[in-house]
């Protein structure tokens, strides 16, 4: 939940109209279809339904969709998963807000 909010803080009225946050995938999931993003993050490790599967089923519904996976697993194979079932980009918790801001930049 921390992070989450910092990346709502972080975000809100600079780079992005609107801003929705989930606790979970299949809440993440929920939201995504209601509201189709051009951009979202994801954590690795969610409740219900990971974050790889999660973005593997976000990107059936549009796979035009920009993805950011967020995870505290450091390791390479989990950030190369990730990038080979869609995701655009790969950041690792801790992370500052300049950090963020970057990893966004470049992804989009």
């Amino acid at each position: 939940m921390i992070i989450r909010r910092a990346i709502e803080r972080t975000f809100t009225s600079s780079v992005f109209d609107q801003i929705r946050t989930a606790a979970d995938g299949m809440r993440a999931l929920e939201e995504f279809k209601e509201f189709l993003p051009d951009v979202v993050t994801l954590d690795i490790t969610m409740p219900h339904l990971d974050g790889i599967a999660t973005l593997e089923e976000m990107l059936k519904l549009n796979p035009s969709t920009k993805v950011m996976i967020v995870s505290a697993l450091a390791d390479d194979a989990t950030a190369i998963e990730a990038l080979t079932k869609g995701a655009d980009q790969f950041i690792c918790k801790p992370f500052t807000n300049e950090e963020l801001h970057a990893a966004v930049q470049e992804m989009l």
